[in-house]
């Protein structure tokens, strides 16, 4: 089965945060939620959730992915805490993937993952997307790297990253379950 790991910091973007544990669940993936700063994180719009782990144990842990949902200040949460910014850095360079969406994205510049990349964000945020070319795309794959527009892109997003986890049928086939148009 493979693993992923959610980043939930305080100020996380709910729609973007649960609809891709949602969606990798439901396709069988071990979609674990981990807390930056605690069990407990709160989102922008005053949604508290509580994680299934926290980062310094997922630190500790082999990722096929590691996904960040935006929200602000949430990701500047995570672009601006030391052990995130180590923990995606590691996953990129041991070949492994990672991924980001809504404002998110400014955390993997920040990282130096985005270098010589293709990547998208929340308008507004390009210019934070260190060494990227902006894309105006609703999703953009640049090999091991997935970037995303916004909540209303939340569910291309995931699906996109079921089909990297668990093939493209399977994200095909529970995209249609769900009445999602992809493509």
């Amino acid at each position: 089965m493979p693993r992923c790991c959610i980043l939930f910091a305080e100020g996380f973007e709910e729609i973007e945060a649960v609809t891709v544990v949602d969606v990798l669940r439901r396709a069988e993936v071990e979609a674990v939620m981990v807390g930056v700063a605690g069990r407990e994180v709160t989102g922008s719009h005053g949604i508290t959730l509580r994680m299934d782990s926290v980062l310094a144990d997922a630190t500790a842990e082999s990722w096929d992915l590691v996904v960040l949902p935006g929200g602000m200040p949430g990701s500047a949460n995570l672009r601006d805490d030391p052990d995130v910014q180590a923990l995606v850095a590691s996953q990129h360079g041991a070949g492994r993937k990672v991924a980001a969406i809504c404002a998110a994205p400014i955390a993997l510049g920040s990282a130096g993952v985005l270098a010589g990349r293709k990547a998208t964000s929340y308008p507004g945020f390009g210019d934070q997307l260190t060494g990227a070319t902006l894309c105006e795309d609703r999703v953009v794959v640049d090999e091991l790297v997935t970037t995303s527009r916004g909540p209303g892109t939340a569910l291309e997003f995931a699906l996109e990253l079921v089909g990297q986890l668990a093939g493209e049928e399977k994200a095909a086939s529970l995209g249609e379950a769900m009445l999602v148009r992809r493509g």
